[in-house]
């Protein structure tokens, strides 16, 4: 018996060694870095999103295109399941919804928006200093096999965010983007046919609002 209990033991542990020689231990700052690498580089990106949003007792899902360039230039055409607009030109951003008599506008600088953080998808910046404590986050399903999952707290929005989550590919482009604030409602982001380096025209970033809209300086709404 005691024979059989040893057999089973070195067994298991050989099972385990050899899983642990396939998957090796994902080293965080190589992948931090590998991402900084693949998207600062870029001068443009479009993708494919969805938006999922669970808070204050509802839950939504939209979906649209987004567009960034750089510098600081962001926009996110919704068309699903209404169509609305969030846009910005590095220096102020926008939300208009048609058909709505109002469109609001807010300076980059004070901009408060779950969308802001993903403004570090193109730029110099480097995910180790955007996000304090980066680390792995095996507890979190993963999209696709093979991504993995890092996360971290975003600099200077410790009082809104508890965490966020980047889903990262083996091709190290971001598939997901989770952005946990601290009165638990959650954003996720989900990212598809990202296409880099397209040629956009920054007439894409300026927004007018229609005539009879009324301008409202303010905080943006979701």
């Amino acid at each position: 018996m005691r024979v059989r209990f040893v057999q089973v033991t070195l067994g298991v542990c050989a099972i385990l060694f050899c899983l642990a020689a396939a998957s090796p231990a994902v080293d965080v700052k190589a992948e931090a870095r590998a991402v900084d690498e693949h998207y600062n580089h870029l001068r443009t990106l479009q993708a494919e999103f969805t938006e999922l949003y669970r808070g204050s007792g509802m839950e939504r899902t939209e979906s649209g295109t987004l567009w960034l360039k750089k510098p600081g230039k962001m926009r996110w055409e919704y068309r699903s399941p209404r169509e609305k607009l969030f846009v910005s030109d590095g220096h102020d951003a926008w939300f208009y919804v048609p058909g709505d008599r109002q469109a609001r506008k807010t300076p980059v600088r004070k901009l408060d928006d779950i969308r802001s953080p993903l403004a570090f998808l193109l730029g110099k910046t480097k995910l180790e200093k955007e996000l304090h404590g980066l680390s792995l986050a095996p507890d979190i399903s993963l999209l696709s096999p093979g991504d993995v999952v890092l996360r971290g707290v975003p600099q200077g929005m410790e009082d809104r965010v508890s965490d966020i989550l980047l889903e990262i590919t083996p091709d190290h482009q971001l598939a997901r983007i989770v952005i946990n604030e601290v009165d638990g409602s959650v954003a996720e982001y989900r990212f598809s046919d990202q296409k880099e380096d397209v040629q956009i025209s920054d007439e894409r970033f300026r927004f007018a609002p229609p005539t009879g809209t009324e301008t409202v300086n303010g905080e943006m709404g979701p």
